[in-house]
């Protein structure tokens, strides 16, 4: 049967979908648009499914908070054109409302969640995959129960978006302190909440960088004494490039690696354990300090508050105010 342009126009608003697919849809259903509305969803799932292994770089990251309740979730897509799309953009919208009102509490019952039009979410999303011929995928959920909660879209570009919790109501220093953490990424609350096995892996990490720099200073200490420049001959690409451009004698070059080699193997043989520990335990302060939101250096204070940790400035605006919770997610590699 022949498809109206009125009944194209009319279906393609209903659904989104392209002319083409409307119009193919209608004439394949024979003009019935819940037949045909059905033809367009399960076309939308089958496109969906051949871009599973494709790679999500983009797409929306929405927050909203309600009396004791406050949630954000991400959707990802391809391209930044999608992501930018109204329709991407009022789909995340309704899943974040259906978070709102269900408060689920993972992610697995958020992409079960029911929407308007009886699909659940993650259905949804796999037929807007369809209809833009992109991946996409509900790929964080993020919620804080409770009063005295901030949130903050970052520049209002659904990329990057944070919550704050605090133990009293203050508005504006929840939203500076959701600001810091935007900005500041924080790994956790304070030391303590840092995960154990992060601990373990900086300290790792503190120890053998501390036991390279003990050594490569006395190696430094051996070549200067031999009369050849360290950054010279600071690794093996470095000492051959020096050679071809006259830089280093090759007679140099080969003293150099060979007191490097030597000194090398003496040095770490008499590191001495306890200021080993001792420089490893100032460089994981410095890990806490920088990445512990209450200890990081807040960025939003006033001129006359000069240097101030987190918790500092949240003493001077309330000397009981405290963070009680803080989530984040970007879209961003970081």
């Amino acid at each position: 049967m022949a498809v109206s342009i009125a009944d194209i126009k009319k279906l393609r608003a209903m659904t989104g979908a392209g002319l083409a697919d409307v119009k193919k849809a209608l004439t394949e259903a024979d003009g019935d648009f819940p037949k045909a509305q059905e033809i367009l969803r399960e076309r939308g799932l089958a496109i969906a499914a051949k871009r599973s292994d494709r790679e999500t770089s983009n797409g929306v990251v929405l927050v909203k908070k309600v009396p004791g309740f406050a949630a954000m979730v991400a959707v990802k897509c391809e391209t930044d054109f999608v992501a930018a799309g109204k329709d991407f953009i009022a789909l995340v919208q309704e899943i974040l409302d259906a978070i709102i009102e269900k408060r689920p509490k993972n992610l697995d019952e958020v992409k079960a969640l029911t929407l308007a039009n009886g699909d659940d979410a993650e259905t949804a999303v796999k037929r807007r995959s369809g209809i833009t011929g992109e991946k996409m995928e509900i790929d964080g959920y993020n919620f804080i129960e409770g009063d005295n909660i901030s949130i903050y879209d970052h520049m209002g570009k659904h990329t990057l978006a944070t919550m704050v919790q605090l133990n009293k109501e203050n508005e504006d220093a929840a939203h500076k302190v959701a600001m810091q953490v935007a900005a500041m990424k924080p790994v956790a609350l304070d030391e303590a909440s840092v995960p154990q096995e992060v601990k373990d892996e900086e300290l790792k990490v503190a120890i053998e960088k501390t036991k390279e720099e003990q050594v490569q200073r006395q190696v430094n200490g051996a070549l200067k004494k031999a009369g050849i420049n360290p950054n010279l001959v600071d690794s093996p690409e470095h000492i051959e490039s020096n050679v071809a451009k006259n830089w280093l004698t090759q007679e140099d070059a080969d003293k150099a690696k060979d007191i490097i080699a030597k000194t090398q193997a003496e040095a770490a043989g008499k590191l001495n354990e306890n200021m080993i520990q001792n420089i490893a335990k100032g460089r994981m302060n410095k890990f806490f300090k920088e990445n512990c939101l209450v200890d990081q250096e807040f960025q939003f204070a006033d001129e006359a508050d000069g240097k101030i940790s987190v918790n500092d400035w949240l003493k001077k605006q309330d000397k009981d105010l405290k963070i009680v919770n803080y989530k984040r997610f970007t879209l961003a590699a970081e």
